[in-house]
């Protein structure tokens, strides 16, 4: 073995796409590469010693907004204690703004942008000469139609234990400003028949959950219904024995025929990623971000009401020019509209966006260090974006964990934003604590905010126990989830399954 392809992945669970990727590009060299996958948390040493089993004299590493860290003081140690290996660099976080980080300028070489092509021919150089002089090196963009697809990569391990990422498409034809897509000039399309019968060889390798990391699923409603009637066809051949597929959803483009289609999946199968991030027109034309938000609604409604998809839609709090009365007005029309998970995201100043822009006219202030999250800007000073921040844990917690659904109704009440921003100004109070709640422990001050709030203790524990106390290890209803649940349990993700049972 010559070449390592290794990355940090944010949980076990996830299998890195883009080493997949590199690895069924690497023509010649692919007998000579083998793939090595961490995850965050993992000790410095323990990393490197790994690393080093193999006696590589190239690795290549993914580098991301959440593992950047780690990674960093991994390639510091590496280069170390073996100054010999040849380090090579990639991934979104240091495609950009390369200069001022430190993680670069301990590595031997980085590719900006696309690396399928350009990773395989600069290890050729660097193996067989002549030896490159740029440290850095532009991606070279192959039509896709030249790329070998990765989905065989996956072992039966990754298939049995872990998400696995797939990808109809790249890019995105959208210019919101606080996304690294915006800088993509299109979606560029994978050609449909030779991915679906990699889907097909998946599925028959036992693969039931795949997630599509399109940026926009639905722009081209044709391909969209071929590869939902692909997920169709499995669902009627095998009904016990579901797939569930997750796609991101532009909101605002939902036509009749591809609501015809997404109406015929059962409970359990079928998960919709939706941007919203503002109602707010006045912010959406600042960040160059194009949507209809009444057809948006209207789509979401339906979706709701109309479909059995899990529903997460995304809003993002710091935007320049949004204070925290828009935002709310924004969280409680989305609240309205009843989608299962509402993502309360807090603007992150990614590498390379353009959002930068606005930084002196909005005041913006960022955290140096990743995720590079906004710490205060001209409408929301620091202390606010903190509240907001600890809002958006309890929110995860209580809310989008799908173990307090009907309680958290009663938290909300007639004005949700507000109501909850109380509670969780309140739950901060009294644990300072956002994290290593135990959920016995959420469940008791969850009673006591609501007996705070003129509930009896009776009628709070009763409540609680329509959710929380009935609910098994597995996070289905112990004895009155439907038929559809029971069969989805094993394919879905838990969070997911809790809302259905709901």
């Amino acid at each position: 073995m010559t070449i390592l392809l290794s990355t940090l992945n944010a949980r076990y669970t996830h299998a890195s796409l883009g080493l997949r990727y590199l690895m069924a590009n690497m023509e010649a060299l692919q007998e000579r590469t083998r793939l090595q996958e961490f995850v965050i948390g993992t000790k410095t040493t323990e990393i490197v010693e790994r690393i080093l089993l193999h006696k590589p004299r190239i690795v290549g590493f993914g580098v991301y907004i959440w593992n950047v860290e780690e990674t960093t003081k991994v390639v510091a140690m590496l280069k170390r204690v073996a100054p010999e290996v040849v380090v090579v660099l990639g991934g979104p976080e240091v495609s950009y703004e390369p200069g001022e980080q430190a993680i670069v300028q301990a590595a031997d070489y980085l590719i900006t942008g696309w690396g399928d092509v350009t990773f395989p021919k600069l290890c050729g150089e660097i193996l067989n000469g002549p030896k490159p002089i740029m440290k850095i090196h532009a991606g070279v963009q192959a039509p896709l139609a030249e790329l070998k697809l990765p989905y065989s990569l996956y072992t039966d391990d990754d298939i049995k234990n872990r998400t696995l990422y797939v990808e109809a498409s790249r890019g995105c034809p959208f210019k919101c400003e606080f996304c690294l897509s915006a800088l993509d000039k299109t979606a560029w399309p994978f050609s449909l028949d030779p991915f679906l019968a990699e889907m097909e060889a998946l599925h028959a390798r036992g693969a039931r959950l795949f997630k599509f990391v399109d940026r926009t699923f639905n722009l081209n409603i044709k391909t969209s219904l071929k590869i939902m009637q692909f997920f169709l066809d499995k669902l009627e051949a095998n009904p016990d024995d579901p797939v569930y597929a997750h796609f991101e959803l532009v909101p605002d483009h939902l036509p009749d025929a591809l609501k015809d289609g997404i109406s015929k999946f059962p409970p359990g199968a079928l998960q919709f990623e939706i941007g919203i991030q503002s109602f707010n027109p006045a912010v959406q034309a600042l960040v160059s971000r194009k949507q209809d938000n009444q057809k948006a609604a209207e789509n979401i409604r339906w979706l709701c009401e109309q479909s059995h998809a899990h529903l997460h839609v995304d809003l993002i709090a710091g935007l320049p020019g949004e204070d925290v009365a828009s935002f709310a007005r924004g969280f409680n029309r989305l609240v309205e509209l009843k989608p299962h998970e509402i993502q309360f995201g807090i603007l992150k100043r990614l590498r390379g966006t353009p959002i930068i822009r606005h930084t002196d006219t909005y005041g913006l202030v960022f955290d140096p260090h990743p995720p590079y999250t906004i710490l205060a800007n001209q409408q929301i000073d620091f202390m606010t974006m903190q509240r907001l921040v600890r809002f958006a844990r309890y929110w995860d917690l209580v809310a989008n964990s799908g173990r307090f659904a009907n309680t958290v109704l009663h938290v909300m009440g007639e004005a949700p934003f507000e109501n909850f921003m109380d509670f969780s100004d309140w739950l901060y109070a009294k644990t300072d604590a956002t994290h290593r709640i135990a959920l016995d422990r959420l469940a008791s001050l969850v009673s006591q905010w609501l007996q705070s709030r003129g509930m009896s203790l009776l009628e709070a524990n009763l409540l609680l126990a329509s959710d929380y106390a009935g609910r098994d290890s597995g996070g289905t209803k112990a004895k009155s989830a439907a038929a559809p649940a029971q069969r989805a349990e094993a394919s879905i993700p838990q969070r997911q399954a809790r809302h259905l049972a709901a």
